[in-house]
Order: structure tokens, then C-alpha cells, then sequence
């Protein structure tokens, strides 16, 4: 049995994901992409997310008080109606789909969380929300490949989903040589305290 170190920071970001049927449904729409644009540097499915707050490179030790403080407001929130929509890109260089949905909850949802990750003392750059699922980032060589991507994603439109749990993702950074992997550290599930206040309400006669 080998026991592995903490590494001495991570990357972390809190996030929400779509559900699997979800993800496989863009990735059929995606194939044609994947075929015609192979210099793409395309996402592992399995790393799709919707961040909420990106807080960069940070010491692991930070993790544990941020796991505590995040589940309280993360119990208040309730589960959001989401879905896939369309394609878009930033400056011809990084590919995405959009969100579609319960939008103003989704930027209360983000606002709690970042709230939770100041009031930690963490710092981090606080970038206005704009929902979207990345997909692909271009070559500095590769100018066209992603507007055409997205253009071709104009279309899609997926089924909607509930997304009723929010995640604390980190990244290997530490470890060594290697391309970088995300895992889940920390995982809630919304509406917790939302639902047992419905339940606990007393029904009328």
C-alpha cells in the first residue's frame, strides 16, 4: 500500500456537471467537431463543468476550511433546471456550449459562492459569471477551427436536467510531469435545508 503526499497546492475551482446522458447527448452532436477539427486540444467528457468560482493555483491547506464553510449556503440553495444550448467561443481560441435554464439561479448560486470563498480569505479573480461548458481550446496557429466548431453547434439544443449537486474540484499540480487531471474533493447536494423546511412546514386542515 503506497500512501501519496498532499501536494503542496491545487488548483480548485467549484463547479457544477451535467449529468452523464447530458454530456454523451453533446458529444454525438460534437462528432462531426471531433472528425473535422482534430488539432483542437479537445476536453476529456469526464472534465466538463460549469465553474461558478475558479480560484486559480492554491495551498491545499485552504481546502479543508473552504469543504466546512461551503456547506452550509450550498444547503440553503435549491437544485437548478439547466440545460445545453448552442455554441459559442472566446477570441477564436477556447470552444463552448451555452446554458440554458434557470439563469438568475445559477448567478445567486454563484454569488453564494463566492461569497463563502472570501469570507475564507481566499483570494481569487472575481470574474462576472458567464455560464457556459468548455470544450476545446485552438492551437495559436489554429485561427478557424473553433468559430467553425461553434457555428456548427448553433443548432443544439439538450434535453434539460436538475443539477442538484455542487462540487469542489482540484487539479494534481504538485505531482509531478504529466498532463493535468481534475477530481472531485468535495461534493453537496443543493436544497437540503430548503426541502426539510417544505417538510416540516405545517399543512393546513
Amino acid at each position: 500500500m503506497h500512501d501519496h503526499p498532499e501536494p503542496p497546492t491545487r488548483r480548485l475551482f467549484v463547479a457544477l456537471a451535467p449529468p452523464d446522458d447530458a454530456k454523451d447527448e453533446l458529444a454525438r452532436a460534437l462528432q462531426p467537431a471531433y472528425a473535422g477539427y482534430p488539432r483542437l486540444r479537445w476536453n476529456r467528457i469526464e472534465d466538463w463543468h460549469i465553474t461558478l468560482a475558479f480560484l486559480g493555483e492554491q495551498p491545499s491547506a485552504v481546502v479543508p476550511p473552504l469543504q466546512a464553510a461551503l456547506a452550509g449556503p450550498v444547503a440553503s440553495c435549491p437544485a437548478l433546471r439547466l440545460g445545453l444550448r448552442g455554441g459559442g467561443h472566446f477570441d477564436e481560441r477556447l470552444l463552448w456550449s451555452g446554458i440554458d435554464g434557470d439563469l438568475e439561479g445559477l448567478h445567486r448560486l454563484a454569488a453564494a459562492v463566492r461569497e463563502v470563498v472570501t469570507s475564507c480569505g481566499i483570494g481569487f479573480r472575481d470574474r462576472p459569471l458567464r455560464p457556459h461548458l468548455t470544450l476545446a481550446r485552438a492551437r495559436r496557429d489554429d485561427p478557424d477551427s473553433v468559430p467553425r466548431a461553434a457555428a456548427g453547434l448553433s443548432g443544439f439544443v439538450g434535453r434539460p436536467w436538475r443539477a442538484e449537486r455542487l462540487h469542489l474540484v482540484g487539479s494534481n499540480i504538485g505531482r509531478g510531469p504529466g498532463p493535468i487531471r481534475y477530481r472531485d474533493i468535495a461534493a453537496w447536494r443543493l436544497g437540503v435545508a430548503v426541502r426539510a423546511r417544505a417538510e416540516d412546514a405545517p399543512t393546513e386542515p
